[in-house]
């Protein structure tokens, strides 16, 4: 099996902690539509290492979903932002990881290593 392809890490920024057990879905686009491929919940460490490999994750266009209101439900909070979605497009051969930097009322994301 070749490295795995993607990759995300979400910190909660309003307190500078991982955001541990937020649920996360991965989309992929076929045409003009999009089909859930895998769920999950970030670790102990807000992190979440997709178990997709160079052979099974075609180059194309996909959207992380990241269950933001759950998220904040669980620590107490209210949030502007009840999902957050990331679309970005793959190539062949490359590494993604996909960082989520959160707070109740922003976030940004960016290209990681």
């Amino acid at each position: 099996m070749s490295r795995a392809v993607l990759s995300t890490h979400v910190l909660d920024t309003s307190t500078g902690a991982p955001a541990v057990g937020l649920f996360v879905e991965l989309y992929k686009k076929k045409d003009s539509s999009w089909t859930l491929w895998h769920n999950t919940v970030t670790t102990g460490d807000g992190r979440v290492q997709f178990p997709f490999s160079q052979d099974s994750m075609a180059p194309g266009t996909y959207k992380l979903k990241f269950n933001t209101a759950d998220y904040y439900e669980s620590v107490d909070k209210e949030t502007l932002y009840p999902y957050v979605e990331i679309t970005f497009n793959t190539t062949e051969g490359a590494h993604y990881h996909i960082p989520l930097l959160l707070s109740p009322y922003g976030y940004t994301t960016y290209r990681g290593s």
